[in-house]
């Protein structure tokens, strides 16, 4: 007996069939160099084409609804508070925090490139605007002071990926509103992870700074310390405004994106006056650009979700996985394994919609919290930042340094083996994620 997902006005196909079309036109659209947006809406339509009863109005409808999301919103506004904080020079007065903090240890600008990245995160929210903000402040200071060039890059773009970790992050707004997952969850979840992968990258700078004689800096006073950190407070409150405005109820995450894009600006334009009405044409510009692009494939990537949702993918690959008897862990490390290998090829956004659904019935069967399972999902897809052929970060600092991704290829695989093993540590330990948010939000969790 044929299962009734599969004949439609005699036109049969299985789910391997549909995986095979979508999977391998999507592959071969990525290979011609089809930008990926179009590539996962062109993916699609071999299947409509096949299957009468399935229209490219259906299509258009799935895109429809998936724009259709108050929750998105917050993508767009938490990328024009990056790039205010960016253009109003924010990343220059963090960098003076930060040499006052660690610059005294051997290889000092490498680690204030970490902690600058792990503070930046918690204004950002971006990946992408932290390896643009902060790679073009601190790459050509690196090669100044005689750091060599395929590590300054590889540890400015390893460190950028903190920015979708450490809350608040565009890549949990989206899990959040594609999963109905607690977003105020994923925000707390990400603190202790993020604040691991920041210190396993510090060990690997420590390594690095030893084995090459790194230079030094002179040990700042407490009076430079308290100078800076007195400089940087107006950026440093903004962390602490979302997170805590979103995790107290006092406003949704959307409502947070927009309060922190009209604080960013007061910030830049009232407080530090680095920025005036002429830069925010290009800020705007940018922002838009960028969301744009983040918002087109969330359309195209839903209609590619809702086809595999429509042929019972999902259901299939449940129980081919369950006849292995999996657990918990092994679980967490085919996710991790799913979202690494993706995230090598396309962008975070459509990976989460095509994916997470994907998996997620193979979650719920063994246990998995929803927010371990995003965070180990949001971890996976940052590292993909700096994995060729995307490696979006990557491809940014290497532009900016002026060198080839290849040249700087062995520091990254060198700077991303701890922080793979942190990501281990978050799959075999749950409570690494979830302590947080039970501590402060336990009601929710």
């Amino acid at each position: 007996m044929t299962a009734p997902w599969l004949t439609y006005g005699g036109n049969t196909m299985s789910p391997g069939d549909v995986a095979l079309i979508l999977f391998g036109t999507f592959a071969v659209l990525v290979i011609l160099r089809v930008p990926v947006a179009f590539a996962l809406g062109l993916a699609v339509l071999p299947v409509m084409v096949i299957n009468p009863r399935l229209t490219p109005v259906l299509m258009m409808g799935e895109m429809t609804k998936a724009y259709n999301s108050f929750i998105l919103l917050a993508v767009p506004f938490f990328l024009l508070s990056a790039n205010i904080m960016n253009s109003a020079g924010i990343t220059d007065r963090l960098v003076d925090l930060t040499k006052c903090m660690v610059g005294q240890f051997r290889g000092g600008l490498a680690y204030i490139n970490v902690v600058v990245s792990m503070i930046f995160a918690g204004i950002s929210g971006s990946s992408t605007a932290d390896a643009a903000g902060e790679g073009s402040i601190i790459i050509p200071a690196m090669k100044k002071q005689g750091y060599d060039t395929s590590f300054t890059v590889a540890i400015t773009a390893c460190s950028s990926v903190i920015g979708v970790i450490i809350p608040p992050s565009v890549l949990m707004v989206v899990w959040g509103g594609v999963l109905n997952t607690s977003i105020g969850g994923l925000f707390l979840g990400g603190v202790i992870p993020g604040a691991l992968v920041g210190l396993s990258q510090m060990g690997a700078v420590y390594v690095y700074a030893r084995k090459r004689n790194y230079p030094v800096y002179a040990r700042a006073s407490v009076k430079e310390f308290f100078r800076s950190l007195w400089s940087s407070m107006a950026a440093l409150m903004t962390p602490l405004i979302i997170i805590g405005g979103v995790v107290g109820g006092f406003f949704t995450p959307t409502e947070a994106a927009v309060v922190a894009v009209l604080y960013s600006f007061v910030v830049g334009l009232m407080v530090h006056r680095s920025i005036g009405i002429r830069e925010m044409k290009d800020v705007l510009y940018n922002t838009t650009r960028l969301a744009s692009i983040s918002l087109f494939c969330i359309g195209t990537a839903s209609a590619f979700g809702w086809v595999m949702a429509y042929y019972h993918l999902p259901k299939v690959v449940v129980q081919y996985l369950s006849s292995f008897g999996i657990g918990l862990v092994s679980v967490g490390l085919i996710v991790a394994a799913s979202f690494l290998f993706i995230g090598c090829f396309i962008d975070a956004v459509p990976a989460i919609i095509i994916i997470a659904p994907l998996l997620t019935p193979l979650t719920q069967s063994v246990g998995m919290h929803p927010v371990h399972f995003g965070i180990i999902g949001v971890i996976s897809l940052a590292f993909g930042l700096v994995t060729p052929p995307y490696g979006l970060c990557l491809l940014i600092d290497c532009h900016i340094a002026g060198i080839k991704v290849s040249e700087a290829l062995v520091d990254v695989c060198i700077i991303l083996t701890p922080m793979l093993a942190a990501l281990l540590l978050v799959i075999s330990f749950p409570e690494i994620v979830l302590f947080v948010p039970k501590l402060l939000m336990p009601k929710f969790m």
